[in-house]
């Protein structure tokens, strides 16, 4: 698969959230939407940036953004990871890694010399048609709200 650019139509989205509802990307047309990619729930560096997402939902709300999250652990793992941080936002079970792939982000990684598979943190933002208007790959989870900001 090509690597995703900007322009290119998002790919389609159908998971379940962290309550068990099917979410389409399509249910957000005619909004703008914040895709997020993270690698784990509950891990230092995802809370630190879905809680940055959480503390500036509003202003995010205010200026036309949805965010959605995508990471590929369990609904279960979802719903503890929203209530013990209060996320005011949906997060995608992606499982069977079927999201992370169409997105290009399921990429080798390494860890102290040790490869392996796994989610790069990168984040996405589709415009009101479906397609793709930014692409962060370099994201400050401390202030990952104003790297989406100060692009508009």
């Amino acid at each position: 698969m090509s690597e995703l650019k900007i322009g290119d139509q998002a790919p389609a989205i159908h998971a379940k959230n962290q309550s068990g509802e099917i979410i389409n990307l399509s249910d957000y047309s005619g909004k703008k939407v914040i895709l997020y990619f993270y690698p784990k729930d509950n891990t230092p560096g995802c809370t630190t940036e879905a809680c940055n997402f959480r503390d500036n939902y509003q202003s995010l709300l205010g200026k036309g953004f949805e965010i959605l999250g995508v990471s590929i652990d369990s609904e279960q793992s979802h719903q503890k990871f929203i209530s013990k941080f209060e996320l005011p936002f949906n997060l995608l079970a992606d499982e069977d890694q079927k999201i992370v792939n169409d997105y290009g982000v399921w990429v080798e990684k390494n860890m102290y010399g040790k490869k392996y598979m796994g989610t790069a943190r990168t984040t996405f933002v589709i415009d009101e048609k479906g397609k793709i208007e930014h692409i962060i790959k370099k994201v400050d989870n401390k202030n990952a709200s104003q790297q989406i900001l100060d692009l508009y």
